[in-house]
């Protein structure tokens, strides 16, 4: 049964999964517009805000690709786009030089500062809910979510806290880096706890 067929949008289910649709073509159109007067792509417009709020250990062709949901040759194309637009650069890991890592110039910083509103007007029609339908669409919207990513359809990148391998405090004789992810069994410093990161997975409650 096809929720694009209106004689089929006859259940709560099939109707919130077109409003939902709906939502998802008004992003793509605000990413577009917006990418228009930067002469920016929405992809384009995604890897910037990635190279921008991702923890530092994934910002590269790789980690690029996971995030945007793309062959690593389609997301190495990205990234050239970028860099010949002077928007990003690309520089060995100090760790292990045959990683590339990817980040952005200061053109770049630029212009994704000049990108942070891209999602306000989306957040302006959620604020007009009141806070009781606010708190009911979040909460269906996470269910939706985590059920999408069980299924392999969507990755969740989400910052430290909140997540069941951080612990806050754990190195308190450590001004620089008090905190510590049991992931990858590294601390952390302050402001890289809130980055977002692909390995989330929300603590239970």
């Amino acid at each position: 049964m096809s929720s694009f067929n209106p004689k089929h949008r006859d259940t709560p289910a099939s109707q919130i999964t077109i409003a939902l649709y709906r939502i998802a073509q008004a992003i793509d159109y605000i990413f577009r517009e917006r990418g228009k007067t930067m002469r920016l792509s929405p992809t384009q417009i995604q890897s910037l805000f990635f190279l921008k709020y991702a923890r530092p250990g994934v910002r590269t062709i790789g980690g690029l690709a996971n995030r945007l949901g793309v062959a690593y040759a389609t997301s190495s194309g990205v990234a050239d786009a970028l860099e010949g637009k002077q928007l990003i650069k690309r520089a060995p890991l100090p760790e292990d030089q045959r990683v590339v890592t990817l980040g952005l110039t200061p053109k770049g910083e630029h212009d994704i500062e000049t990108l942070n509103d891209v999602l306000d007007e989306i957040e302006l029609a959620v604020a007009a809910l009141s806070e009781t339908e606010q708190i009911i669409f979040m909460r269906a919207t996470q269910a939706i979510v985590r059920r999408l990513q069980r299924a392999g359809y969507v990755s969740v990148y989400e910052m430290c806290w909140g997540c069941q391998f951080f612990q806050k405090d754990a190195h308190p004789n450590d001004p620089r880096e008090p905190h510590h992810c049991t992931f990858v069994d590294a601390p952390l410093s302050e402001p890289n706890t809130y980055l977002e990161c692909p390995d989330f997975v929300p603590a239970e409650s």
